[in-house]
């Protein structure tokens, strides 16, 4: 039940950000596109008490109450920047919304992946502090050794996020001779 509450809250997040930015750009209604977007951590929220019920009603944690933990985590702390970032390409291309910009060298390329790595590092803090709630609120009664797997996997991901970063600040990409914008 929980893979498929996930799979139905992944679909409906891009329903609603489909729906929000089509009432936004196409039908000209951006209040209507914004209250539409709005609804989007409800999703979260839906997730997180169906997970808590399902445990409270003496499910074992498994894999599937761990990737819930994930998923609320992601959509927390990335879910702003990926539909600011859908947004900003879907008004380029469809409302004459200026063009989407990322540094691609040196400095302002380091300082974007060090903020990238930041929205991840918090998606798995996020999901480590559900899944330690999870592990106390199921007590010593069940295995939670799934819900410690992926503990360390989320310890994996932040230790990924900050090499990224990382190898960004002190291998910096040179921009080629003849560029001046530093854009891409």
């Amino acid at each position: 039940m929980i893979v498929t509450l996930i799979v139905i809250c992944e679909v409906a997040f891009w329903v609603l950000l489909a729906g929000g930015l089509a009432l936004r750009y196409w039908a000209k209604m951006p209040r209507a596109g914004v209250a539409v977007l709005l609804c989007e951590p409800l999703l979260e929220v839906l997730l997180f008490v169906v997970t808590a019920i399902d445990l409270k009603n003496g499910a074992e944690p498994d894999w599937k109450h761990g990737l819930a933990a994930v998923y609320i985590g992601y959509s927390i702390a990335l879910g702003h920047y990926t539909i600011k970032w859908v947004d900003v390409r879907v008004a380029h291309r469809w409302a004459g919304g200026p063009p989407p910009t990322t540094p691609r060298y040196g400095v302002p390329r380091a300082i974007h992946e060090w903020k990238l790595a930041a929205r991840w590092i918090a998606a798995a803090v996020i999901a480590l502090g559900l899944l330690q709630g999870a592990i106390w609120y199921v007590g010593g009664d069940g295995s939670t050794s799934s819900l410690v797997a992926w503990q360390q996997k989320m310890l994996f991901l932040i230790a990924i996020n900050l090499v990224i970063a990382l190898s960004y600040t002190v291998f910096p990409k040179k921009e080629p001779a003849g560029l001046s914008s530093g854009r891409g």
